[in-house]
């Protein structure tokens, strides 16, 4: 962190006499927020000298449990690394109450570079990458969601009613109106540029889109914010929000597209030619993202209930395809002027940690831009699903992702390891329940 951050930071504090307490957080691999709870003087301090947190923060498993094949807790003395305020990544956070806020951190290690475990660091790193080429990836997400109330602990839609597809609906819309309001609202108070709420095709599922960013870190940041400011505002309206892949088996799933082009130092989108349409760089970039996408899947799909998404003719694609304006590729090209032209990723489900996702394609642009190498063909849309089939099962995608050495390139194989044991420990978990469905199943018939 910076003189400066620390200065601007205390600068905040000392302009809102009444914040008495601020929630000071990282993200996990999860994504989930993890942090503590600080009094004012405490906040002040953390201006000034830092937040200890234990490196092994970050490698937990779905239920908080530290990992032992991560290799950050057990037999390591489970060390502190030293966190910071992200610049200007601090605000009020009403959720919590008016004399409140929050502050996004991040972390480094004892010689003062990020830590190895951090997902927003390693994103960091990435980056470094892009500008030592003099590129800047320009970035955006669309974030889809379920509004739901619990029913003997189950999630049903707000009106009940599982069968509505509310796809565009301005009805479903001025339902949650005032809801909604007070998201872009605070949204915008925070500096997250979002700019269109729509409703999708679940009953109770919408989508937010943020402006594109040129500064993937900014991006990446602004989507785990914007996940905050739904699922706080939400509970205050007495629903709840939630990004899981598919919280109905036979409804629409949730995903987070990315959008992403690439500015060279003068501020032109490389992705295009200056008389329109894409540049072979483009097609480079596409080429990586569908040699590594097969090896990558963990990164877009991580949990058990992110596979329930991946169903032919779902809008989740099952092949590593491209094509140009075609949602049904894991790839869609979008032609536009040379500004506007630039590629959409589909795969990635809304229950990822953002900056692991969005440091999966960018490292896989990356890939393709230093092969040089081009794609197959794209795919014809009457008949979907050309390219390389997808692991659609989660053992599957952790078995691809442990072999990669397109995953260690674009992570680092360190942290590559931590997340797949991450995961590897949660699939253990499921793997060990028997549900009543299963013995309704088999229980009388073998």
């Amino acid at each position: 962190m910076t003189q400066e951050t620390a200065s601007s930071f205390a600068a905040w504090l000392a302009a809102h006499p009444e914040v008495t307490r601020v929630e000071a957080f990282l993200t996990d691999v999860n994504g989930a927020p993890k942090g503590k709870w600080l009094v004012r003087d405490k906040a002040v301090a953390l201006a000034a000298k830092g937040l200890p947190m234990p490196l092994s923060v970050f490698a937990l498993d779905a239920w908080g449990c530290d990992v032992a094949g991560a290799g950050l807790a057990f037999g390591t003395g489970d060390p502190d690394g030293l966190c910071w305020p992200v610049a200007g990544r601090w605000s009020k956070a009403p959720w919590l109450g008016e004399d409140s806020a929050q502050v996004f951190l991040g972390m480094v290690d004892k010689d003062g570079g990020p830590v190895v475990a951090d997902p927003r660091g390693m994103l960091q790193a990435l980056l470094a990458r892009y500008a030592a080429r003099g590129l800047t990836p320009v970035v955006a997400t669309e974030l889809e969601f379920y509004l739901y109330r619990l029913e003997n602990g189950v999630p049903v839609p707000p009106d009940g009613n599982l069968r509505r597809n509310d796809t565009l609906s301005t009805t479903a819309l001025s339902a949650h109106a005032a809801l909604f309001d007070e998201i872009m609202a605070l949204a915008h108070a925070m500096g997250i540029p979002a700019d269109a709420v729509i409703s999708e095709a679940g009953p109770g599922q919408y989508e937010v889109n943020l402006l594109h960013r040129a500064d993937a870190l900014a991006a990446a940041d602004d989507t785990v914010l914007m996940k905050r400011i739904v699922r706080a505002l939400a509970a205050h309206h007495g629903l709840g929000a939630t990004f899981m892949a598919k919280p109905y088996g036979d409804c629409s799933g949730s995903g987070m597209h990315i959008h992403a082009s690439l500015n060279d130092a003068a501020g032109k989108n490389v992705l295009a030619k200056p008389e329109g349409g894409p540049a072979d760089m483009l097609l480079h970039a596409v080429a990586g993202l569908l040699a590594a996408m097969p090896e990558t899947m963990l990164a877009f799909a991580p949990n058990y209930n992110s596979f329930r998404r991946f169903r032919p003719d779902a809008h989740a694609p099952v092949s590593a395809s491209w094509g140009i304006d075609d949602r049904s590729a894991a790839v869609r090209v979008i032609v536009g002027d040379a500004k506007a032209t630039r590629i959409e990723h589909r795969i990635s489900g809304a229950d990822v940690n953002p900056h692991v996702a969005m440091a999966a394609m960018l490292g896989a642009m990356l890939q393709g831009i230093e092969d040089a190498v081009m794609p197959p063909s794209a795919q014809d849309p009457l008949h979907p699903g050309a390219g390389a089939p997808l692991p659609v099962e989660w053992g599957a995608a952790q078995a691809a992702f442990a072999a990669s050495e397109r995953a260690a390139g674009m992570f680092g194989a360190r942290f590559r390891d931590i997340f797949l044991a991450c995961k590897q420990q949660d699939r253990a978990a499921f793997l060990g329940q028997i549900d009543r469905f299963e013995y309704d199943t088999y229980l009388g018939l073998l």
